[in-house]
């Protein structure tokens, strides 16, 4: 028994010797660095097709529509054909639908190309997702939060790719084909070697589902947890710099330190994110997570100068860092819904706050003031807080669920 413990906890503590956890790392890297590809050449597309803001306001928008619009049917789809062999589907399309953004010759053509790619986004993220929550499972190993914090490296670096492409004078094409070709076959080296993993058709979830799946249940509530950590996020990726502009003496440089400060302390916490879970249990770190949040926002709400503001921006990003692994996770695991669909749905709540916050923000500081605004979303944060118990598996109802799929498999 000593000696199985023993292998066991050698098992959990050797992540980079798990193929699947090495599988998901990738993809979920290779997921944030193409969108950061495209993210570091927005400028450069609205200067190549002259676009007014509120032209280019609804391409975003189409590209949002398109991951929006994914995550039921790509729900339906995980449970179907297994969260691997779906996730590396997506990115097999996702990696061209790149390319595709950069030779649509007209504004039409490249919102079609932007929802097709957006759709490619958000599917992957659902099936990887629910890919990332059976390593867990299979590790016995908070690592949610760590795949999470391999989306944001990997957008990062492909922003960066973006600076180094401009700086050489690689027109957008060559940029994408490049990041297409080099990112995904790096991933799919990693990937590949996992998807014998993949379990047999329909063994994936609790229960049947049909291709378009809606959320439902104490689903809707998980959701609103994401929701409430995917509109702050936006709404800080928006509006951080605006805020801090506002202050005296504060340049444009200094004013992009608050989403800097908020970014770092975000992938930080996720990194370690694994070990405060283990700790605390997902319960209380939901509600720890809302608490810091709302004290970040706080402090950012009350603050007189660009100091103090640095300190809540960075408070925020640890607040936000682990609601949105958590809510996955959660719904990766619920008794009463396969991963997948549950995933997706999660994911539709969630995301949505992204498509939401910075305008909701906008709108509410158009009548009120930007405080008042950044007020909203500390009253999201304590939701989340007041939220966290739905959290919470019963081993009986784990049970049970696994009686489901044995009963199936038999």
């Amino acid at each position: 028994m000593t000696d199985k413990l023993a292998a066991d906890e050698a098992h959990r503590g050797a992540l980079w010797r798990h193929a699947g956890w090495r599988a998901v790392t990738a993809a979920f890297a290779l997921n944030g660095f193409l969108f950061g590809c495209w993210a570091a050449r927005v400028p450069g597309f609205k200067e190549a097709f002259s676009l007014e803001p509120a032209t280019l306001g609804l391409l975003l928008l189409a590209l949002a529509g398109g991951a929006i619009t994914s995550f039921p049917f790509a729900g339906g789809l995980t449970e179907r054909l297994g969260a691997e062999r779906m996730t590396m589907l997506c990115a097999a399309i996702y990696c061209p639908a790149l390319v595709g953004l950069a030779v649509a010759p007209t504004v039409f053509l490249l919102g079609v190309a932007l929802f097709i790619f957006g759709a490619m986004h958000g599917a992957m993220d659902v099936a990887m997702n629910g890919w990332a929550a059976k390593v867990e499972s299979r590790m016995h190993r908070s690592t949610m939060s760590i795949f999470h914090a391999m989306f944001s490296l990997g957008a990062g670096l492909g922003a960066a790719s973006g600076y180094a492409a401009i700086r050489l004078g690689l027109e957008p094409l060559g940029h994408f084909a490049l990041a297409a070709i080099i990112g995904g076959a790096i991933a799919f080296r990693a990937m590949v070697p996992a998807r014998g993993a993949a379990p047999p058709r329909g063994q994936e979830g609790a229960a049947s589902h049909g291709i378009f799946v809606l959320p439902s249940g104490r689903l809707v509530l998980v959701g609103l947890i994401a929701f409430a950590s995917a509109m702050g996020e936006g709404a800080m990726a928006d509006w951080s710099a605006v805020f801090l502009e506002n202050f005296d003496r504060v340049s444009e440089a200094e004013a992009a330190l608050g989403f800097s400060a908020f970014s770092a302390t975000m992938v930080l916490t996720r990194l370690s994110g694994g070990f405060v879970i283990q700790r605390l249990g997902p319960v209380r770190a939901a509600r720890v997570s809302g608490l810091i949040a709302f004290g970040g926002l706080s402090i950012v709400m009350f603050s007189g100068g660009l100091a103090v503001a640095l300190i809540g921006f960075a408070m925020i990003g640890i607040g936000y860092a682990v609601l949105m692994p958590l809510a996955f996770s959660r719904a990766a695991n619920d008794p009463d819904t396969a991963p997948g669909p549950a995933i997706a749905g999660v994911a539709m709540v969630g995301y949505s706050g992204l498509l939401l916050g910075p305008p909701v923000v906008g709108f509410v500081a158009q009548l009120t003031g930007l405080r008042v605004s950044f007020g909203l979303l500390a009253l999201l944060a304590i939701a989340a807080a007041l939220l966290a118990p739905v959290l919470r598996v019963e081993p009986a109802q784990i049970t049970r669920r696994q009686r489901e799929d044995q009963g199936k498999a038999s």
